[in-house]
């Protein structure tokens, strides 16, 4: 017998969200071997979420269950046209993974970004993800041959 398909709901948080997303924020961060700063991450989602020109933040739920969060951050850049965005976040609890939950996570981001007049999505994958690679090609993505590379400028 076929399992039913799992008919996820995608809720724009709000600022009120915030105490939902942040532990979602470590068990990610966890997941991905990130040192997870709770004020460093409450400010940023905090910020985020009390301002939509700086992104938009949904909580996945599967039946009242919440299922993980996903982000995209807005921006701006000549070579992108004007506005641009970055998928920063998608993370799924492991009990909700492999059910196409994903997929649709980033149908409705791309859209919302389409919504919003944004030209380019980026995304950041590691080299050695050739699933998410191959995933993220299936969505539209294209590998652009640079490096992403980062300055962390202390406040």
């Amino acid at each position: 017998m076929k399992a039913s398909p799992v008919s996820p709901n995608f809720q724009l948080a709000s600022p009120t969200d915030l105490e939902i997303l942040l532990p979602l924020m470590g068990e990610y961060y966890n997941f991905e071997g990130i040192v997870f700063d709770d004020a460093k991450a409450r400010r940023a989602m905090g910020g985020l979420l009390a301002d939509a020109r700086y992104g938009l933040a949904w909580i996945i739920r599967v039946d009242n269950a919440v299922a993980g969060y996903m982000v995209v951050c807005f921006g701006y850049g000549l070579e992108s046209g004007g506005r641009d965005a970055f998928i920063d976040e998608l993370y799924l609890r492991p009990s909700f993974r492999g059910q196409g939950i994903g997929t649709q996570a980033m149908k409705i981001m791309i859209e919302a970004c389409r919504i919003h007049g944004v030209h380019v999505v980026y995304l950041e994958v590691g080299p050695e993800n050739e699933l998410a690679i191959r995933y993220y090609a299936k969505a539209g993505f294209i590998e652009r041959g640079f490096g992403l590379m980062a300055c962390p400028i202390e406040p």
